[in-house]
């Protein structure tokens, strides 16, 4: 499938209403672990850390742990809520909770967005990515939250 028809298709599915999403800042090493997606607005590819929609009758912590499995194979412990975030874009817009987590178990691995048709995943790559490299992206390769980072300091897991 074309990334033009992918884009429009992921823009129906999570356009034209308010998301409530629940994100996960893992950091070990001194590295935090990352997500590269296909473009839902523009062109290039987008970073960001695990993270996703919460569903009616499901907890943001409940949220949280179902997200980070399916798009890293990792189990995780939820921590402290660090930052909050809103991203308007239309026909995107969301609500934003990144929280302190720290792997319990799993192995990491590519996920998938089971929402999404094998030939339209968003999810391209999944690595742990250093604060200068984050830093080193060009302000649309990257989730907005890091304009308001200046280091990790503050972002430690539990």
């Amino acid at each position: 499938m074309s990334q033009n028809n992918v884009q429009i298709n992921a823009q129906q599915f999570y356009g034209n209403r308010i998301r409530v999403r629940a994100c996960g800042i893992c950091i070990e090493n001194n590295r935090i672990l990352m997500i590269a997606h296909r473009a839902i607005l523009g062109k290039n590819s987008f970073w960001s850390p695990p993270g996703g929609g919460v569903e009616i009758g499901e907890t943001v912590e409940e949220a949280l742990k179902r997200e980070f499995l399916e798009e890293t194979g990792l189990e995780i412990e939820v921590g402290k809520l660090l930052l909050m975030n809103e991203f308007v874009a239309l026909p995107l817009h969301g609500v934003e909770l990144f929280f302190a987590v720290k792997i319990v178990a799993g192995k990491l691995i590519l996920g998938q967005d089971p929402e999404m048709n094998l030939d339209e995943q968003l999810i391209q790559k999944v690595d742990w990515l250093s604060f200068d490299e984050i830093k080193s992206l060009n302000l649309s390769e990257k989730h907005q939250f890091w304009q308001k980072i200046s280091d990790f300091s503050g972002l430690e897991s539990l």
